[in-house]
């Protein structure tokens, strides 16, 4: 008689081993997360032309037309796309964020496979989804073209093979986890912090055996490789992106600061989930047959950790949260299947009106501009950055037309802001502005103004008193009008007109008037 075949790609139960503390099978596959993954693309689909362009999104732009392996505070990922979608049709919003829906619906899909690894059933796996698809994360990053869009697919890629090679015993996951790693460097280096998390991870809750496994080391050969020419670059200036990673250590960045970190926990899945990734931190440091994922709840702990510490921004872990919240679909439907099943079901579906559908009058632009509520702005600070840039434009035109004729042909504009000298090199031809230049992150790069430009339109400097270090006089001129009522950074700002070059740019422009932030 034959020998029974075995599967290999399940770790072997040692003798004397309960069979609970085995990890699942996994749940079997449901139309429903990829039903729930259509429904959140078509929605930021339908969305994406509202409003407008965001200043991430116009600085994309303007760092496309400079194509490089790197820039101060991004790799070349998201400049080359948003450069190649622009191409295909130049100046349309909605196909400039059709990546970013896309990727959004993937990353519900993914948060999905997760819970099915992890031994979900049909109802478990569209509960995942479900929860992802009306995460704040998803939601925020799905609507605009980002970096954090791609941090998020890749962070899910990596966890979800993670997990699989957690599951299965088989290393050679590791090479799939690798390559997300390396392509996501190419966007930032935050991949990095997974990895760190990752192998914190195995080291406190095993098996450490994979950190000398030839499969994991090819695929941490297979990560630096692909992230070498963003690596090179960053290495070759200097790792300015150690110094924007210190900006905002310092809280100069929206959603930086180690408070804001530690809110953003409670907030950026949804507050209706807190308990609910809570349960699945829980469950997948204690379940016995979850033991072998237990050092992806520790690379959360550690990642987390280490965005306190360092002062990061808030959101940087919340891809892991995706994958607990995945982890806590599972232990919530068991418990809502059990016991008073009409009394706990109720209980959830109670909660989930209030706590879920605001998300997305809060994240997504379903509100007329004009009438926008303040306190939209001061919960979603994005939403703000999206709204007036061709008005912004036209108030800084205004200012140029009231310069004398020879003042006007030897005029620049300089704002503080790449955000701004993105939306005057979208917005500023048609209105026959001159060219806008910033020192911000690699605007500076792009070019300084020419040697005989001695009468500046500076705008997104709240005093002057920094301009009167370059300038012999700095006189208000006029103020921006968004024409809607709106609180973000630039409506109502000044607009200085400075005249009287005190020393030539060259000898400023990357000693006083670049920053990084």
């Amino acid at each position: 008689m034959s020998e029974p075949a075995i599967d290999t790609d399940r770790p072997q139960r040692p003798a004397g081993t309960a069979p609970s503390t085995l990890p699942p099978e996994p749940g079997a596959p449901t139309r429903g997360p990829w039903l729930v993954a259509l429904a959140t693309s078509v929605l930021l689909l339908l969305l994406a032309g509202r409003y407008g362009y965001h200043r991430d999104e116009l600085y994309f732009l303007l760092a496309g037309r400079h194509l490089d392996w790197g820039y101060v505070d991004q790799g070349p990922l998201v400049p080359a796309l948003a450069r190649l979608l622009d191409t295909i049709a130049p100046g349309n919003l909605v196909i400039l964020r059709t990546p970013s829906a896309l990727l959004a619906g993937g990353a519900v899909l993914l948060v999905a496979a997760i819970a099915r690894e992890l031994g979900a059933g049909p109802g478990a796996q569209t509960c995942a989804a479900v929860l992802a698809a009306l995460s704040g994360i998803v939601l925020a990053s799905g609507h605009l073209l980002s970096t954090t869009t791609v941090d998020l697919l890749v962070w899910l890629v990596a966890a979800w093979g993670a997990v699989r090679l957690l599951r299965s015993g088989d290393s050679r996951w590791a090479l799939g986890i690798g390559l997300a790693l390396g392509v996501g460097m190419l966007s930032k280096l935050l991949p990095a912090l997974l990895a760190v998390g990752l192998i914190a991870g195995v080291l406190i809750a095993g098996p450490r055996r994979l950190l000398r496994d030839r499969w994991v080391l090819a695929a941490a050969g297979i990560a630096v490789l692909l992230a070498a020419p963003n690596l090179i670059w960053q290495a070759a200036h200097g790792f300015p992106q150690l110094g924007v990673a210190a900006s905002i250590s310092d809280g100069d960045s929206s959603y930086s600061g180690r408070l804001d970190a530690l809110t953003l926990q409670f907030v950026i899945i949804s507050p209706y989930a807190v308990p609910i990734w809570i349960a699945g931190l829980v469950a997948l440091l204690r379940r016995p047959a979850w033991r072998a994922y237990r050092a992806v709840a520790w690379a959360w702990l550690v990642v987390f950790g280490i965005v306190v510490v360092a002062g990061g921004k808030g959101y940087y872990d919340a891809p892991l949260l995706l994958v607990l919240t995945a982890a806590g679909a599972v232990v919530t439907v068991a418990w809502a299947s059990r016991g008073s099943v009409r009394l706990r079901r109720g209980l959830l579906a109670l909660g989930a009106v209030p706590l879920l559908l605001p998300t997305i009058v809060l994240l997504l632009p379903v509100l007329p501009a004009e009438r926008l509520p303040g306190f939209v702005v001061d919960v979603n600070y994005d939403a703000g950055e999206t709204i007036g840039w061709p008005a912004f434009a036209d108030s800084v035109a205004a200012v140029h037309r009231g310069l004398a004729p020879e003042e006007r042909s030897r005029a620049v504009v300089l704002t503080d802001n790449y955000g701004e000298a993105g939306a005057l090199a979208r917005y500023g031809p048609t209105r026959e502005l001159p060219r806008a230049y910033s020192g911000h992150n690699s605007m500076a790069d792009f070019g300084q103004p020419p040697a005989n430009a001695d009468v500046v339109i500076a705008v997104g400097w709240e005093r002057p008193d920094p301009l009167t270090a370059w300038f012999d006089e700095c006189t208000l001129a006029g103020r921006v009008d968004q024409r809607v009522e709106v609180e973000n950074d630039e409506n109502d700002g000044p607009i200085h007109v400075c005249r009287g070059l005190r020393r030539p740019w060259a000898q400023i422009w990357h000693s006083e008037v670049r920053h990084t932030g």
